[in-house]
């Protein structure tokens, strides 16, 4: 078991940018894979971008490639999501997530990863 935490949520204006973090409470979090997810009222939670055990491979939704950017340190037990050139459309709670990484391709499907953190609000305004 792996408990997340998110945090780094806020307002920001159209065009500027962001930085999440989810942190793990488990020494062995560099054996896990880890996604992020977000969900609009009204909407089921979508994926955004994944990366594997050793950061070495990533995986992005059509819709953030080339804004967004996951990473993370696996010394401080932290992934993170730096999200540039914001947009209204990217307002959701987001979501981190996390699987034991057995080698296999990283998924955008939700039922994928076993654990899950509370979520932060991002909120973009026009």
């Amino acid at each position: 078991q792996v408990q997340l935490a998110e945090s780094g949520g806020g307002l920001m204006k159209a065009g500027g940018s962001l930085g999440l973090s989810c942190s793990g409470s488990k020494r062995t979090f560099s054996s896990y894979a880890m996604a992020w997810f977000r969900r609009s009222p009204g909407k089921e939670r979508e994926f955004v971008a994944a990366i594997n055990w050793s950061g070495g491979d990533t995986y992005y939704a059509d819709f953030v490639r080339g804004r967004f950017t996951i990473s993370r340190d696996n010394g401080k037990n932290t992934m993170y999501l730096q999200m540039d050139n914001l947009k209204p459309e990217d307002s959701a709670v987001y979501y981190c997530a996390a699987v034991e990484d057995s080698g296999r391709a990283l998924s955008d499907s939700e039922g994928r990863y076993d654990f899950w953190g509370q979520g932060t609000q991002v909120t973009v305004s026009s």
